[in-house]
């Protein structure tokens, strides 16, 4: 994993995709500082990293985009099979390069805080309590990119997977007031989502059987809820879109309040993503 790992970010570093991340990232937080602390005289650096949500939507999958798609398209990736690696250390050592390169911007964007605190009344705590939830966020978001890159050899395809996944879950909260509330409304979206898993197992494992499991399963349950308790489906589609908004949990943070809900959930949509990288390369690793 550490060859891996070392491999990784020395490709980065060497790499325009790497650059123009960091170079993109401190232009938005620098855009952000100049709008809310210099030129409104706000004290609160956490506005800074709100402003900056939206561009990390797009610039996280232009560095992920590679992560596993050029693996695929070079054919290198069957030098990963043969060397005494397993797939989940593979994944890992590339997560971990990622996260580094992640960092390295946000040491710089740390000093901000420090900075603007010699002017004027700057909460730190508050300030690197968001920034510490911002990397976290960005973690899972980059988990996220990575598993857009593993389903595809072709990199243009991948940040064209990733950045409206993204978009779509940033503006999911505002997606929310106009979809239906109804019962109905719900268990259509919740039939819909179903199909979509099923073809995503079918997509990693090849087995008819399985993604055909999950569809009877959760259909079963969906008309078992719908017939015990239909009550229960209305207004379940808005509170789940709000519910699973990464962006939206990242709001609290930046209105002072550390939920440590929020980051467990971070950790594992990070880990659920990896794991459906993970289950990507092997089943390239079998064909």
């Amino acid at each position: 994993m550490q060859a891996v790992f070392r491999h990784e970010l020395r490709s980065y570093l060497h790499s325009l995709a790497a650059f123009l991340f960091a170079a993109f990232l401190l232009e938005f937080v620098g855009i952000g500082a100049m709008i809310y602390n210099i030129q409104a005289a706000v004290a609160n650096f956490e506005y800074v990293l709100q402003f900056v949500c939206i561009g990390m939507t797009v610039i996280v999958p232009v560095l992920t985009m590679k992560t596993l798609a050029e693996e695929r398209k070079q054919k290198t990736d069957r030098l990963l099979y043969s060397l005494p690696l397993t797939t989940t250390q593979v994944i890992v050592g590339k997560y971990l390069a990622l996260l580094v390169v992640f960092l390295i911007p946000l040491c710089v964007i740390a000093t901000y805080p420090l900075i603007f605190s010699l002017y004027g009344s700057v909460s730190l705590l508050t300030a690197y309590g968001a920034l510490f939830a911002f990397f976290v966020m960005g973690a899972a978001l980059i988990a996220v990119g990575m598993f857009a890159s593993s389903l595809t050899e072709n990199q243009g395809f991948a940040a064209g997977i990733a950045i409206p996944v993204l978009l779509l879950n940033y503006y999911s909260v505002t997606l929310a007031e106009y979809v239906s509330a109804t019962a109905a409304g719900s268990l259509l979206a919740l039939t819909v989502l179903l199909v979509l898993v099923a073809a995503l197992v079918r997509f990693l494992t090849k087995s008819t059987l399985a993604s055909g499991a999950v569809l009877l399963v959760g259909i079963v349950a969906l008309i078992a809820v719908s017939i015990a308790d239909s009550a229960s489906l209305e207004g379940l589609l808005p509170a789940v879109m709000e519910q699973f908004s990464l962006f939206e949990r990242f709001y609290g943070f930046v209105n002072g309040v550390f939920d440590l809900t929020s980051i467990v959930f971070y950790l594992t949509v990070a880990v659920f993503f990896l794991f459906l990288s993970g289950q990507a390369l092997e089943k390239r690793r079998y064909n």
